[in-house]
C-alpha cells in the first residue's frame, strides 16, 4: 500500500514537524496513523517530503522528515472547462477529473447550464468543488493540487482560453474525433465541456475563434462524464497512462 498523502501550506525545512489541524486530525485521529508509519506531505505546488511518525497524539502527529524531493509540473498542462452541472454532479466531475490528472478546472456559467452561481450560494458550491479537487488530489497520491478557477463567464472564457496553446471543444455534432486530432506538445491543452442542454449556437460561435469542435464518440455522454472521459484519452495519447 503507498503512504498516504497529506498536504501542508509549504514543507517543513527542519527534520522534526508537527502535523496538526485538519490535516493532523485526520492523520492521527480517523486514519489512525502510529509510531513507525511512514506518510508523505505534499505543498501542493510538487514539494514532496517522506515522514515517519514518532509519536501520535489526539488531532496531531509528531513527524521526523527522511527525504525531500520535487516533482516537475506536468507539461502540457491540462486544463477542463466545465459547464455548471445540476445537483451534486459538478463534484463527481471534479473528482474524477482530479483523479485522472486535471491541472486546472474552469467553472463555467454556460447559457444553458440550469444551475447557477450566484451570491453566497455560489460562493459555497465553489467551495465544495475546490474540497472534492483536495481530497481527491491526496487520493490519487499527486503532488500537484488540482485548482479550481473562478466561476466564468462566456465573454471571460474566451479570452481566458487565448491563453491555452490547444483548445478542444467537445461536441457531439462534430466529425473530427478527439483520438486524431492534433495536440500541443508542451504549454497548456484545454477542453471545453458543455452543459446538458448542449453548447448554445452564439457559444458555439465565440469558441469557433479556437478552431472547430471535436467528439468523443458517437454516443452522447453526461457533462459530468464527458470531461474524464476526455482526459483520460488525452492522458493516453501524451503517453502518461
Amino acid at each position: 500500500m503507498s503512504d498516504p498523502v497529506f498536504l501542508v501550506e509549504a514543507l517543513p525545512a527542519g527534520e522534526r514537524f508537527v502535523l496538526d489541524g485538519p490535516e493532523g486530525h485526520h492523520a492521527a485521529d480517523v486514519q489512525r496513523l502510529r509510531p513507525g508509519r511512514t506518510l508523505t506531505l505534499a505543498d501542493g505546488s510538487g514539494g514532496l517530503a517522506l515522514a515517519r511518525v514518532d509519536a501520535a497524539e489526539r488531532g496531531s502527529l509528531a513527524l521526523e522528515i527522511l527525504e525531500r524531493r520535487t516533482i516537475p509540473a506536468p507539461d502540457p498542462k491540462l486544463t477542463v472547462v466545465q459547464a455548471l452541472p445540476k445537483g451534486d454532479r459538478g463534484e463527481r466531475a471534479v473528482q474524477m477529473l482530479t483523479e485522472i490528472g486535471v491541472c486546472e478546472i474552469i467553472p463555467w456559467a454556460a447559457a444553458r447550464s440550469i444551475t447557477r452561481w450566484k451570491g453566497p450560494r455560489g460562493d459555497k458550491a465553489r467551495g465544495k468543488w475546490a474540497a472534492a479537487a483536495r481530497e481527491s488530489t491526496k487520493q490519487a497520491r499527486r503532488a500537484h493540487l488540482a485548482r479550481v478557477a473562478e466561476l466564468h463567464t462566456t465573454v471571460q472564457l474566451v479570452a481566458r482560453l487565448r491563453e491555452a496553446t490547444r483548445v478542444l471543444v467537445l461536441h457531439e455534432e462534430a466529425t473530427v474525433p478527439l483520438s486524431k486530432v492534433e495536440l500541443a506538445d508542451s504549454g497548456e491543452i484545454a477542453v471545453v465541456i458543455g452543459p446538458e442542454g448542449s453548447i448554445g449556437p452564439e457559444e458555439l460561435d465565440a469558441l469557433r475563434e479556437f478552431g472547430e469542435p471535436v467528439r468523443l464518440g458517437e454516443t452522447v455522454l453526461r457533462t459530468s462524464t464527458a470531461g474524464p472521459a476526455a482526459l483520460a484519452v488525452l492522458q493516453a495519447r501524451l503517453g502518461r497512462w
